[in-house]
């Protein structure tokens, strides 16, 4: 018998790349936010008006962990 379970991950990952080759990371805490894309989408923009994710255009969201 194990007793033994995986843990549920707290937090989800994303690599956001913008248009001029940069990159940055987002931590999203909820799980079930991370899973609509559309949800995604608008935190990280809420992310660059507080200047927690650099500004400019972002060309690809995609989740790393």
């Amino acid at each position: 018998m194990n007793t033994f379970r995986r843990a549920q991950a707290k937090s989800v990952m994303f690599v956001v790349d913008y248009n001029d080759a940069r990159r940055a990371y987002l931590w999203i805490d909820n799980p079930e936010k991370a899973s609509d894309p559309r949800v995604v989408e608008t935190l990280a923009r809420a992310q660059q008006e507080q200047g927690t994710l650099p500004g400019g255009t972002i060309t690809s969201i995609r989740r790393v962990r």
